[in-house]
C-alpha cells in the first residue's frame, strides 16, 4: 500500500526549470518502480519518465530526453522529476505513480498507485 502526493508545479517561462517531488507513504515504496506521467487538456495521459526500485534503471519519453531527469531517494520515500529547458508544450498536469513490481514501466496500466497531480504551466 502506497500513497503518493506530488508537489513543485507552477508557472514558469519557456526555458525555465522546475523540480517536481513525489512524496510517498507506505512500507513498499523502496521496492517500487516510479513513473511520471502528464496529461494536457483534451489529451490522454502520456508517459514522461520512469525509474526502477534501485534507481539504476531509468527511461524517458523522446520528447523530454535530455531535458528532464528522474531520480529517487528511498531513504526519504521521495521521487523527483527535474525539468529543465521547459517548453510551452510541456504544460500539463503531472502525476507520479508507483509500480509494485519495482520495474521502470512506461505504460499507464503498469502502475498500481497514483498521486493527484500537480499543474505545470509553461508560458511563451
Amino acid at each position: 500500500q502506497v500513497q503518493l502526493v506530488e508537489s513543485g508545479g507552477g508557472l514558469v517561462q519557456a526555458g525555465g526549470s522546475l523540480r517536481l517531488s513525489c512524496a510517498a507513504s507506505g512500507r513498499t515504496f523502496s521496492s517500487s518502480g516510479v513513473g511520471w506521467f502528464r496529461q494536457a487538456p483534451g489529451k490522454d495521459r502520456e508517459f514522461v519518465a520512469a525509474i526502477g526500485w534501485s534507481g539504476a534503471s531509468t527511461r524517458y519519453a523522446n520528447s523530454v530526453k535530455g531535458r528532464f531527469t528522474i531520480s529517487r531517494d528511498n531513504a526519504k520515500n521521495t521521487a523527483y522529476l527535474q525539468m529543465d529547458s521547459l517548453k510551452p508544450e510541456d504544460t500539463a498536469v503531472y502525476y507520479c505513480a508507483a509500480d509494485a513490481t519495482g520495474w521502470a514501466r512506461v505504460a499507464v496500466a503498469g502502475y498500481d498507485y497514483w498521486g493527484q497531480g500537480t499543474q505545470v504551466t509553461v508560458s511563451s
